[in-house]
């Protein structure tokens, strides 16, 4: 929960009457989506780009103020760069990959977040949330212009939904009063307290941890480290912890815990906060407030995902803690997961069971995002003296004994889901295949003769990677074309990160570009297996 006040940066998509709002009948969209934050507008984008007409319902008219989410991972970064829209992203971020963790004053130790070399994008930027929709929604507009069948619809606030046999029936209030239309699919993109969860009685069980933290992105001139660092029981905030972090536009993060028995109006007061911020960064360093805000949070998931025609996506289908930047990255794998699936079912290449596979992996990236980040919780927020006692002696031995490196938790940052075990993969035909490119993972990155191979398979569909195989440059399935890429890699970065000790794979590709299956040699047999496999076939 986020003690500030609403008000807007970017004004994109001002309010506007519409034809739907005088029709006599309710008009019957594809796709609604409920909310225009980094989820929505990512799913719009997604869908967009592949030809499905969906509507965009939010209750404000742009982008909100306040930073927000700031930390943007590799993984998310990749999906913008599928969307068209990732270059900008960290051309306007700033990167880094490198941590410090520190107790008092003494650093205890680093980590670099990416180590090896061959990747395109960084770990991670940082980028203040309104612009990183900004992005989006600039990318949104660039494909209408090109003819995408987006619509976007500012100050239209849902009130009242319907599940029929064959659509939903939406109820929409705006300035000029309600209206009604229909959509054969609705996706609630709408936030930790989802009006849409609301409507429908659905529950969002988690547990709520004890403590308040206290955000305050300040303007500064100074020459801090682009670095992530964060503090255990620093001189400036005594028995608690505090991170900074560097944004675009010389605004830093700083993100000091109260503790649980507070008084929130005097903390939040400008004052006080000032003085935190001058204890921390130093009293000679000349500032400005920019946005303050006083913060609990919950670890928390909706028992399912999909609701028939309904699904859920972002923070109103799960909640965690902002330690590991853990929650705006999950919504995007979310909505990389979604689109192609309501694609495939609305274009008819798929049966609606597909859309099934939505809960069963999402579901299963946010109990890992879940896991994560309360041991986070748990290390910086002490249940119980036994709790204290192991904290403290585990920041007592990371000093001196590497094995305790581990063991120290100020948030395991964010990485990709594997959905080891999905229904939609086929069993793993490789043998002695790296297990970072098994079935169910995140293609990883290398650099090829004329990029980067994930920009090779940005196609938004099905395809299939051979790496010294001569494929042909199509596959015709029964049912659909799979495009081919082949490559040719001795023992190189390539290699290394997909054959292992193999002399040559054969991928299936799915459009979010994780992996459904692999093989030492083209089988088309086997390849038309694992498609039907991945689209929820037999």
């Amino acid at each position: 929960m986020v003690q500030a006040r609403y008000q807007t940066a970017f004004r994109l998509y001002p309010y506007a009457k519409v034809a739907d709002q005088a029709a006599s009948t309710p008009r019957r969209h594809p796709v609604v989506i409920i909310g225009g934050g980094p989820v929505g507008m990512g799913l719009a984008l997604d869908l967009g780009k592949k030809g499905i007409p969906c509507l965009v319902l939010d209750d404000h008219d742009g982008v909100g103020m306040g930073s927000r989410a700031i930390c943007f991972a590799k993984r998310t970064l990749e999906i913008c760069d599928r969307l068209g829209c990732g270059e900008q992203m960290v051309q306007k971020g700033v990167v880094w990959n490198l941590g410090r963790v520190y107790r008092g004053e003494r650093e205890v130790y680093h980590f670099n977040l990416l180590p090896e070399e061959g990747h395109k994008r960084p770990a991670f930027i940082n980028l203040q949330q309104p612009y990183f929709e900004q992005c989006l929604v600039e990318e949104i507009r660039a494909e209408q212009a090109k003819g995408a069948p987006v619509e976007i619809r500012g100050k239209n606030r849902l009130i009242g939904l319907e599940q029929k046999d064959d659509h939903v029936l939406i109820q929409v209030d705006t300035p000029d009063g309600p209206y009604e239309i229909e959509a054969e699919y609705l996706v609630a993109c709408d936030g930790a307290s989802s009006p849409t969860r609301d409507l429908m009685g659905l529950g969002f069980d988690g547990r709520t941890f004890e403590d308040n933290f206290l955000i305050a992105d300040i303007k500064m001139k100074a020459d801090f480290p682009t670095e992530r660092r964060f503090w255990f029981d620093p001189p400036f905030n005594r028995g608690k912890t505090a991170l900074m972090h560097k944004q675009p536009d010389r605004v830093w993060r700083l993100d000091f815990q109260l503790g649980w028995d507070i008084d929130r109006a005097a903390e939040i007061d400008p004052d006080k906060i000032k003085s935190r911020v001058a204890a921390m960064i130093g009293k000679d360093i000349d500032f400005e407030l920019v946005w303050t805000s006083i913060y609990t949070f919950r670890c928390a998931s909706m028992e399912q995902y999909r609701h028939d025609r309904v699904f859920f996506a972002g923070d109103s289908a799960h909640q965690v803690s902002p330690f590991g930047a853990r929650g705006c990255n999950g919504g995007m794998q979310d909505i990389d997961n979604l689109a192609w699936k309501l694609a495939m079912v609305i274009n008819g290449q798929a049966d609606d069971s597909l859309l099934d596979s939505y809960h069963e992996e999402r579901k299963y990236g946010a109990d890992e995002n879940i896991r994560n980040s309360s041991r986070t919780a748990d290390f910086l927020t002490p249940r119980n003296p036994a709790h204290v006692l192991f904290r403290d002696a585990v920041l007592d031995l990371v000093e001196h004994y590497e094995f305790a490196l581990p063991l120290v938790n100020s948030g395991r940052l964010s990485t990709p889901c594997t959905y080891d075990g999905s229904s939609l993969n086929s069993m793993d035909a490789l043998p002695n295949g790296p297990m970072r490119s098994r079935p169910g993972s995140p293609m990883p990155d290398a650099p090829i003769e004329d990029g980067y191979l994930l920009d090779y398979v940005a196609t938004g569909r099905f395809s299939v990677l051979g790496i010294n195989c001569d494929l042909p440059e199509h596959i015709q399935l029964k049912s659909y074309t799979l495009p081919c890429l082949s490559l040719r890699s001795e023992r190189d970065v390539l290699a290394e990160r997909y054959l292992g000790e193999a002399q040559s794979a054969v991928f299936l590709i799915r459009p979010d570009q994780h992996i459904a299956g692999r093989w030492p040699e083209l089988n088309t047999l086997a390849l038309e297996h694992a498609f039907e496999t991945a689209t929820g076939g037999s």
